[in-house]
């Protein structure tokens, strides 16, 4: 007969103590010998399962023990649980400041964590093999100069070899100098606030949420950071280039309560344009579908297996070479407004997609193109390269160097998605999943196998160069970081006309509010250019 041996409980204050408790065994496995740098701290809730309890009480159930791994067999720790609903604070928002120049919004260059877990494709990959093929706006010596820096972490380890094979949930976090685009200087207008909602009047050329390049160059951001409004629920977007009427919630509720009216289309939505040529004195319906063209420079067309959508039209005036053009959309499509304006012969007089020669000699009227999906893309990013306009399509030099279009391997539709799912972390993948620092005019110089990554000393301190004045729009204090292709470099600046487009939302309206934003100048009846 086996008898069972009973296990010791000791008292708290023992435990307390440290007396006669053994200390648990070093993890198995390559990932057992710590690497260097600062080792994680511990989580809360391991903190508190590590907490004693009260005497006499008895103890938890012991956290489940580890798979006997084979020999060489790298252990990999559970997922992590996600936190739901999570939002910006205090420790996001000092990550780095704004500072005034030329008209424009600038970010400081700030240090950045992108994280991500192995995706299931990348299983049974090499880091490397997964660099190569679907991060390639980077060459292959800044990733292995990143890890050498300690910049590649993986399970909170410092990456030592990039051949190392990807297991389901590793957890990778790729550290970068991130540069974000500049944007207007013009303030977020605050138009109405109470308990329930904010409504602001955003200017043209700042994205809602962070997103691709932008995140503190961001109405969210902004918001928190000048005006002390978090936690705010987004109720609707605005394009980047669009300015006008945005509302958020303050709470959970009040977002379900209007997101409820959005889908039954009790929601009331009016902006107004200025559009090439004189638009007909008569109401337009344009009800063509639109399908996406490319999530990475963000295009779309009319194309007959699009989504379906509709908007109403009426001209409110005409000077003898534009005209001011009311627009309500009943469906809430990408770029809906701006498609079907060009679609009817009439694009937004500046918009800096639908109305470029690309389209061809009739800038896609009545849906007439005459080249494929890829040859439009390629001559719209021609025609934005020769006239060092390549920020208004959000993309940089850099970004056109990862070839093709996956939706998970580096275009910027992935990200946004990505950033939305997880808005604290940054993007689901590593730094290159997103688009990096926006910028147009110079092509980034390719860092192949060349001298100054492959170079670096393995134990170099990738320190901060510069002082620190405080004082807005002076260029005295600024990040070099040896391993940052974009503090090489001399990029244009766009000028503030450059970041207007003539499209604003005028107002919105639901059951029981309306909000509106005052007429932009542009929309005056005796405007001239």
């Amino acid at each position: 007969m086996r008898h069972g041996v009973r296990r010791a409980v000791w008292p708290a204050w023992v435990r307390a103590a440290g007396i006669g408790v053994r200390p648990p065994p070093p993890p198995s496995g390559d990932m057992a010998e710590p690497g260097p740098g600062p080792r994680p701290s511990p989580s809360p809730s391991r903190a508190r399962e590590e907490e004693p309890g009260p005497a006499g009480k008895e103890e938890a159930a012991p956290a489940p023990k580890k798979r006997r791994l084979a020999g060489g067999e790298r252990y990999v720790p559970p997922p992590r649980k996600l936190n739901p609903g999570v939002s910006f604070g205090a420790e996001h928002f000092a990550e780095t400041s704004y500072y005034f120049e030329g008209g424009l919004r600038k970010v400081r260059p700030y240090y950045f964590d992108f994280r991500t877990y192995c995706k299931g494709r990348w299983v049974g990959r090499s880091l490397l093999h997964v660099f190569s093929t679907e991060f390639r706006a980077q060459p292959l010596a800044y990733y292995r100069a990143a890890a050498r820096a300690g910049r590649l972490r993986l399970n909170e380890e410092p990456v030592r070899d990039l051949d190392i094979v990807l297991k389901n949930n590793d957890f990778l976090r790729n550290t970068v100098h991130r540069h974000e685009p500049p944007v207007t200087a013009q303030p977020i207008r605050i138009l109405a606030e109470d308990e329930e909602v904010v409504v602001v009047d955003k200017p043209s050329s700042l994205p809602v949420h962070p997103c691709g390049r932008f995140r503190h160059n961001t109405v969210i951001f902004i918001l928190g950071k000048e005006h002390g409004l978090r936690e705010l629920h987004t109720l609707h977007r605005l394009d980047r280039m669009t300015s006008g009427v945005l509302m958020f919630a303050k709470t959970a509720a009040v977002s379900k309560r209007i997101d409820e009216q959005v889908r039954q289309r009790q929601l009331e939505k009016e902006y107004v344009c200025r559009v090439v040529g004189e638009f007909p004195e008569h109401e337009v319906v344009c009800e063509e579908p639109i399908l996406v063209v490319s999530y990475k420079v963000g295009v779309c067309r009319v194309d007959a297996k699009g989504k379906p959508c509709q908007t109403l039209f009426q001209r409110l005036s005409y000077n003898g070479s534009s005209s001011v053009v009311r627009c309500l959309p009943r469906t809430g499509r990408t770029h809906q407004i701006r498609v079907h304006l060009q679609f009817l012969g009439h694009p937004i007089v500046n918009d800096p997609i639908y109305n470029m020669e690309a389209w061809g000699p009739h800038r896609g009227k009545g849906g007439e193109i005459g080249k494929t999906d890829e040859e439009l893309l390629r001559a719209l990013v021609e025609e934005h390269r020769s006239k060092q306009s390549l920020e208004v399509l959000g993309i940089g030099e850099e970004d056109l160097n990862c070839a093709g279009e996956s939706k998970d391997c580096g275009n910027s539709g992935d990200c946004t998605k990505s950033a939305e799912a997880d808005p604290v972390n940054g993007s689901s993948c590593p730094a290159e999943d997103e688009k990096d620092p926006e910028r147009n005019d110079v092509a980034a110089s390719p860092l192949n196998s060349d001298t100054n990554l492959e170079l670096l000393d393995k134990d170099k301190e990738l320190s901060l160069c510069g002082n620190q004045d405080g004082q807005a729009g002076e260029k005295g204090w600024e990040e070099k970081d040896p391993l940052c292709v974009e503090c090489r470099m001399s990029r244009r600046d766009p000028s503030p006309k450059e970041l207007v487009m003539f499209l604003h939302a005028l107002r919105y309206k639901g059951a029981d509010f309306e909000y509106c934003s005052s007429m932009p100048e542009w929309a005056m009846e005796d405007w001239q250019e």
